[in-house]
C-alpha cells in the first residue's frame, strides 16, 4: 500500500491546493507501480529562486516552470542540510520545485486554473524523479 509523505514548502503569497497536489502525486505513483512509503519534497518558489537553481545546477540563466532533483543529486530546495527522519524506512525520491509566477502565466496561456497547472507541473516533476524523461 502506498503512503506518500509529502513535505510542502511555499511562501504564503503563493496560494495553491496542497491536497490536490498530494492526491495527484499519489495517483501518479500508484499508476507507476510504486508501493510502500515514499518521501517527496515539494517547493513552490518565485522567479528569483528558480533562476538561482537553474544557474547553479544547470548553468542556465532563465526562469523555468518546474525542476526535479532526484535524491542522488544535491538537495536544493526545502530539504537543504536536512537529515532523513531516523524512523523513515521508505523510498526518498527527491525534490520537485515549481515556479509559481511561471505556472500562473502558463495557466492563463492554456486557459487552466493555476491549481491545475501546479498539479500538472508537480506530476511532470515526479515523472522525472522516477526516471521518466521526455525529449
Amino acid at each position: 500500500m502506498l503512503k506518500l509523505d509529502l513535505s510542502i514548502s511555499a511562501d504564503s503569497r503563493y496560494s495553491f491546493d496542497r491536497k490536490r497536489v498530494k492526491a495527484a502525486l499519489s495517483k501518479v505513483l500508484s499508476e507507476q507501480g510504486v508501493d510502500g512509503k515514499v518521501l517527496i519534497s515539494f517547493s513552490v518558489v518565485g522567479e528569483r529562486k528558480i533562476r538561482e537553481l537553474e544557474q547553479k545546477y544547470f548553468n542556465r540563466d532563465e526562469v523555468t516552470d518546474v525542476l526535479s532533483f532526484p535524491l542522488d543529486e544535491a538537495m536544493p530546495a526545502g530539504r537543504q542540510g536536512e537529515e532523513m527522519p531516523a524512523d523513515f524506512d521508505g523510498l526518498n525520491l527527491g525534490d520537485i520545485v515549481v515556479c509559481y509566477p511561471q505556472a500562473k502565466r502558463q495557466a492563463m496561456q492554456w486557459n487552466r486554473l493555476v491549481d491545475e497547472e501546479i498539479e500538472f507541473l508537480a506530476c511532470h516533476g515526479l515523472l522525472h524523479l522516477l526516471g521518466i524523461h521526455h525529449d
